[in-house]
């Protein structure tokens, strides 16, 4: 049968939820007093909203085959994406053939480089990167996963959960839990206090073998916090670190491994792009790579060079005791 090309190409914001997470309502664990880049400015302290953590929205990408099937993929972008993908990166997609998803990737990229590179046109990218994706496993009537390659295994174990009580984590079924640090460095010793307050407390909820990790959001320094942070939760079993220092500071996570305690491990990669910036993150930080991605994520199958790079970057070793960097793209 003939391939179809690309007849449209369409982009939307939604509000309230969707792939921009963080656009929730004003009583939402993601918006209670949790540590960030912003939290040495009292007046932006208590809420991430405050400082305008939920004004992109979702962005809502849909492409439109020739012979009416239309692929579907959201990230995070709102306007400010909407407006890339249809008055700059439509124009390398629309009259393409649905299977061309490389060159079409290859040229979004090239042509952004110039105000791109990460961040919002990365977002906006990937939207389309996934959509494509989407739409070719329609046109083929197989699974995206079947179009990468297929399973590796039968089953998947329930991983962990992210949020404010790993407690009720470990009693729906995962096998660990990740806070959110709520108090940064401009609290001083009295945050760093109740901190460590926290995690004593889901410890002696949750057991020795449960997972426990600080999701710290990119807000510690590396001398003054992050150092005492990690090795003063050595005795409550904290698993990993993770995103403790701004995330262009790839040799302040070096030096942060070399400081944890054996058996912690240090993470970061939410806030990368590409296959290069996660080079950099292999080649200054890491010694162990894990990539995933996720409906938010500036990561897509094509942008992370997924098919090129799944043996080289697929590793079991998260669940040794080994001193590693994981990278995650979340």
């Amino acid at each position: 049968m003939s391939m179809p090309t690309i007849r449209q190409v369409r982009a939307f914001t939604v509000r309230g939820g969707g792939a921009d997470y963080h656009d929730q309502g004003a009583d939402h664990w993601t918006d209670d007093h949790i540590a960030t880049p912003m939290a040495r400015y009292p007046e932006y302290r208590k809420s991430r909203q405050s400082f305008g953590l939920n004004v992109l929205g979702s962005l809502v990408v849909e492409i439109e085959a020739s012979d009416g099937t239309v692929g579907f993929a959201v990230t995070t972008g709102g306007e400010i994406g909407t407006f890339i993908v249809e008055r700059h990166l439509a124009r390398f997609i629309e009259g393409q053939r649905v299977t061309d998803i490389e060159k079409m990737w290859d040229q979004m990229f090239n042509a952004t480089l110039y105000y791109g590179r990460k961040g919002i046109v990365l977002n906006a990218i990937s939207g389309v990167d996934f959509a494509l994706w989407d739409l070719l496993a329609k046109v083929r009537k197989e699974s995206v996963f079947q179009l990468l390659g297929g399973p590796v295994r039968d089953e998947l174990r329930l991983f962990y959960a992210t949020g404010a009580r790993p407690d009720l984590a470990k009693q729906m079924g995962f096998i660990g839990g990740k806070m959110p640090l709520q108090h940064g460095p401009a609290e001083g010793e009295e945050g760093l206090a109740p901190n460590l307050a926290k995690l004593a407390d889901m410890r002696s909820k949750v057991g020795n073998d449960f997972w426990l990790m600080f999701d710290c959001w990119m807000s510690l320094d590396l001398i003054n916090y992050a150092k005492r942070l990690a090795n003063s939760a050595r005795d409550y079993g904290l698993k990993w670190i993770e995103e403790a220092l701004p995330p262009d500071d790839y040799w302040g996570y070096a030096e942060l491994r070399r400081s944890v305690p054996n058996g912690m491990m240090v993470t970061t990669g939410e806030h990368e792009a590409t296959r290069w910036g996660f080079a950099c993150c292999s080649r200054w930080a890491a010694r162990i790579l894990c990539s995933r991605t996720s409906a938010g994520a500036a990561a897509s199958p094509s942008s992370s060079g997924f098919r090129r790079s799944r043996m080289r970057t697929t590793c079991s070793s998260c669940r040794t005791d080994r001193r590693c960097t994981v990278i995650i793209s979340s």
